[in-house]
């Protein structure tokens, strides 16, 4: 992780600059994270939404457009100008790196769940994915090369488990080398 930082420092300041042109308000979205045995951690992405759009997720709830615990819409209110393009291209994801080099991630694994989104699947006493939380959450995982959030949430859990099963360096490496045509095509961005 290390190297692609160093490698991609030209993308990450300009991408950096960018928002702070477009929107104001920080840089950096950081958001509590169930991680590796659901401890939590802190994720880092590029901000590609509104400064305040954790508060206004409950006016825009009923438009969820996926099954299960997870919320996501394709056309988000609350995208920034810049927001949508850094989506699609998945550069929203880049500063994810530093949570690899920290230990917190992978680069390949579980995507990790929001707190509310894990709070809201064991509450209903769906903890079958407790195995899910015994690899390292990674920055791109089977789903995300598989139809990344045109998926309902059970064939996510479904492929997050199957990873965990199948678990191999090959795999990885498979994943990886199947992100960069997923996130150029940009199916089931949102």
């Amino acid at each position: 992780s290390a190297a692609l930082l160093v490698a991609l420092g030209p993308l990450l300041l300009l991408t950096a600059i960018l928002i702070k042109l477009t929107s104001p308000g920080p840089i950096f979205f950081v958001q509590k994270r169930v991680g590796y045995n659901k401890r939590p951690f802190y994720i880092c992405k590029f901000r590609t939404m509104v400064a305040d759009a954790e508060n206004k997720l409950r006016d825009i709830e009923h438009l969820n457009e996926v099954t299960g615990p997870v919320f996501k819409i394709r056309n988000d209110p609350r995208l920034t100008p810049i927001g949508s393009f850094l989506r699609r291209t998945s550069i929203d994801e880049l500063p994810q790196l530093f949570n690899v080099l920290l230990g917190d991630m992978s680069l390949v694994g579980p995507r990790p769940l929001q707190v509310r989104d894990y709070d809201l699947f064991t509450k209903n006493g769906e903890d079958w994915q407790r195995r899910r939380f015994s690899v390292r959450p990674g920055i791109t995982c089977l789903w995300q090369v598989n139809g990344r959030s045109s998926l309902p949430f059970e064939e996510w859990m479904e492929l997050d488990l199957k990873y965990v099963q199948q678990w191999s360096l090959w795999l990885d490496f498979e994943i990886l080398a199947r992100t960069i045509p997923a996130v150029f095509k940009g199916y089931g961005a949102a």
